[in-house]
């Protein structure tokens, strides 16, 4: 499938950035040493989201996306099952804590000053704590950041979600969960979409560029390696922070 961009528009997609924040500021300095290099009338910054956990700086990370605009680029933040996690959790679901929990949510927790007595607790109880403690710990600014992140994008002939399609579902009938969650039935599909679909959410140690997709997701909280992709008119390449 032959993708472009809108007209006289630069789009650059980030990977999921897991708590990294240093890598996401390293990151931006490469888009904007990039982005002059370039001539466009319109610039576009897509998050592909996986803020959180993992790393050891979720609220940095939070607070450089939202402070991170240069004069004359567009933001757009998107919802990674992470994301999805913590607001459920945050909104008074213990399971959906347990779960989080497992791969990285008690990080999230600590880095945001919340008290985890005992790590391997996992009884109403004690999640509900840790719960109330989020509730009153979470600055409101990233509330209101985690609340208002969608759930997929489109520009021109590319779709940006977090994890994948539903493979055979039209792109406007897709559903959030698929679309921040799946990974096999979208890795392994050769279908044509409707659009390249650009994705993080399953870790490679390069990107994967398909017919059908890009995926960008390059485990920065262990590799040390965050990446963007960039796409320019019918062009594509990737900006990268080095290996730690």
């Amino acid at each position: 499938m032959t993708s472009q961009t809108p007209p006289d528009t630069v789009i650059y997609a980030i990977g999921d950035i897991h708590g990294c924040a240093e890598l996401l500021s390293v990151l931006h300095d490469l888009i904007m040493a990039d982005a002059c290099q370039r001539s466009a009338q319109r610039w576009l910054v897509v998050y592909l989201g996986d803020y959180v956990s993992r790393g050891k700086d979720s609220p940095g990370v939070v607070e450089r996306v939202h402070a991170w605009l240069p004069e004359g680029f567009q933001r757009i933040t998107l919802k990674g099952n992470h994301e999805d996690l913590l607001l459920r959790f945050f909104g008074g679901e213990l399971d959906a804590g347990r779960h989080w929990f497992d791969y990285g949510g008690l990080d999230t927790l600590a880095s945001y000053g919340v008290g985890i007595p005992n790590r391997q607790a996992r009884d109403d109880a004690s999640v509900a704590v840790l719960r109330d403690r989020f509730v009153a710990t979470l600055p409101k600014s990233h509330q209101d950041f985690f609340r208002s992140l969608q759930v997929s994008y489109q520009a021109g002939g590319y779709c940006f979600v977090h994890g994948g399609v539903r493979p055979g579902v039209p792109l406007a009938e897709q559903k959030d969960h698929d679309c921040m969650w799946i990974r096999k039935a979208f890795l392994d599909s050769e279908d044509d979409h409707g659009a390249v679909v650009v994705h993080g959410h399953s870790i490679s140690t390069q990107p994967v560029l398909r017919h059908n997709r890009i995926g960008i997701d390059t485990g920065a909280y262990r590799s040390g390696v965050l990446t963007c992709l960039v796409l320019d008119g019918a062009s594509r390449s990737f900006l990268q922070t080095a290996h730690a």
